[in-house]
């Protein structure tokens, strides 16, 4: 029975796992994220969707690098990419920048017993 895996879903589901997280974890509510200052500066019934000080905070509470939030003829203008399209070429990114730190000579020595005691126990010949 073979396995398939797909490193463009990988990235998709990476990004949907760090939505959740931010979403379990809260958001944080003080006069910053509440902009108290800019309201009280502009009072009451003013147009604060419009202000820099909203745009800004609306970054720090999720901001996808693969979900598409843009308005459609923006969409359009980028090359109507979707996002699988999108996450496929974050996957060829990732492979061909990504430098990943060696593991330590310990670590590399512990998945080694490891490796060669389920072959062991597996009956694997080396």
């Amino acid at each position: 029975m073979g396995i398939t895996f797909d490193l463009a879903q990988l990235v998709l589901d990476d990004e949907i796992a760090g939505m959740i997280k931010t979403a379990v974890n809260g958001i944080a509510v003080n006069d910053i994220t509440l902009s108290i200052d800019m309201i009280k500066e502009n009072g009451q019934f003013h147009d604060y969707l419009a202000h820099r000080s909203t745009f800004d905070h609306m970054r720090t509470i999720s901001s996808p690098k693969i979900m598409n939030r843009q308005m459609r003829h923006q969409w359009t203008k980028g090359g109507e990419k979707d996002a699988y399209e999108r996450a496929r070429d974050e996957v060829k990114h990732i492979l061909k920048t990504h430098k990943p730190v060696p593991l330590s000579e310990e670590v590399l020595k512990k998945v080694r017993s490891i490796v060669d005691g389920a072959e062991e126990e597996l009956g694997v010949k080396p």
